[in-house]
């Protein structure tokens, strides 16, 4: 595959850093941000490329030439007016034969490639944009995803909320050679209010949701953040080629206050110290994962809908703290039948249901988790058994341990 790298940004919020270099050129600890996005990507093999270019665009040229002394192929295209995020993708027509990596020029990240690919094959759509998590949600674009992982929604960052999942478009897009033929002219063109959001309503638009390092250069302060997370490795580290570790927790009594079966929205409250003990987790690299059973499915008394609602509640009242969570997953099963209303196809015996193991042992295959330097913490004996079960460590919650205290002590 062919990179597209768009680098015609100004970078007027962080002009103070620099003013006299477009954005990518911006350097970090001597190296401006372009060649660390070629340095990650060729590293995975990728040795083509086409930068988009336009203001200032003679200095990106003067410093990667050809590519040819980075081990790698550049082409340019030239921007002599500005065409907004997208217009200049119309050149790439006769360029470009099959799909492409689409990718904004001032982000530091570190991405696998391959599963990203993959991922947008399986589900074969006219392009799948990298979405993930992040602390600040309210700065950014929310996208809406399906249990398919079709897009069905997108938020825009002024738009009213209420309450949502913390998923960011994060500016990396792998796209189909088909995405060129809506480009009929030379003109200005938004990238996702033009080609992007169009494919919602034609079922064309796929998100892959990765916790991998992205993070953009919009402020001085993001910038200082990038400088400590390369200095620490923790840039290289949260790639997904490379084993993660993981922090799994419980919900009810661990992360919200423990009410029994929990069926009621406005019964969903946070418990004191949560928010930023998994800002603590999402700081230290660990991955923060749910993996929470809610029988509440199978006996009818909540919906999946219903469910999904209060996930999106736990989600907002984290974001609100600067946190998030990268992973949820939900056993929804019960074995025993007799309720009211119950769903006959969940009541079973699974592999998911806590004591059992199933919920951690799919997150670790889908996030190439080393289970054994993970934790599992919980305020049930279920949840500590399903954690030894999957061979990770263990801490229970109880009136003496909150989250909080916990994992100030395995962070200490």
């Amino acid at each position: 595959m062919k990179i597209v790298i768009m680098a015609g940004g100004k970078g007027t919020r962080i002009a103070s850093i620099n003013s006299e270099v477009p954005k990518p050129m911006i350097e970090i600890l001597g190296k401006p941000i372009l060649e660390y996005q070629v340095e990650v990507l060729k590293k995975q093999g990728f040795n083509d490329y086409i930068f988009v270019i336009g203001h200032l665009g003679h200095v990106i040229k003067d410093y990667f030439d050809d590519g040819s002394k980075f081990g790698v192929s550049i082409e340019y295209i030239v921007e002599e007016e500005p065409l907004g995020t997208a217009g200049a993708l119309y050149y790439l027509k006769d360029r470009i034969k099959d799909d492409f990596v689409l990718l904004n020029g001032d982000i530091i990240f570190d991405v696998d490639i391959d599963r990203f690919y993959n991922y947008h094959k399986d589900h074969n759509g006219l392009a799948t944009i990298l979405v993930h998590p992040n602390n600040h949600p309210f700065d950014s674009s929310l996208i809406e995803v399906n249990n398919d992982g079709m897009v069905i929604g997108w938020i825009n960052k002024e738009a009213e909320r209420v309450w949502y999942h913390n998923l960011v478009n994060a500016g990396i897009h792998i796209l189909s050679v088909k995405v060129l033929d809506r480009f009929i002219e030379v003109k200005k063109t938004d990238l996702d209010r033009d080609i992007l959001k169009p494919m919602i309503m034609e079922k064309q638009l796929f998100a892959y949701s990765s916790p991998e390092y992205i993070k953009d250069m919009g402020t001085p302060k993001r910038y200082d953040e990038v400088i400590s997370d390369i200095k620490t490795g923790k840039v290289d580290d949260k790639c997904l080629v490379n084993k993660q570790k993981a922090v799994f927790l419980d919900r009810d009594g661990t992360i919200n206050k423990y009410v029994g079966f929990l069926r009621k929205l406005d019964d969903f409250e946070l418990l004191d110290g949560v928010s930023k003990a998994i800002k603590m987790i999402n700081e230290s690299g660990y991955l923060a994962i749910v993996v929470t059973n809610q029988p509440v499915v199978a006996r009818g008394e909540v919906t999946v809908d219903e469910l999904d609602v209060i996930h999106k509640k736990m989600e907002t009242l984290l974001g609100q703290d600067g946190a998030y969570i990268d992973g949820l997953y939900i056993c929804p099963h019960h074995p025993d039948s007799g309720f009211d209303g119950e769903i006959k196809e969940l009541k079973i015996e699974c592999e998911c249901r806590k004591p059992k193991p199933g919920m951690i042992l799919k997150a670790a295959k889908d996030f190439n988790i080393d289970l054994s330097n993970s934790y599992m913490i919980g305020d049930s004996e279920n949840d500590i058994k399903a954690g030894m079960a999957a061979g990770c460590k263990t801490r229970k919650v109880d009136e003496d341990n909150s989250l909080l205290s916990i994992i100030n002590e395995i962070f200490k």
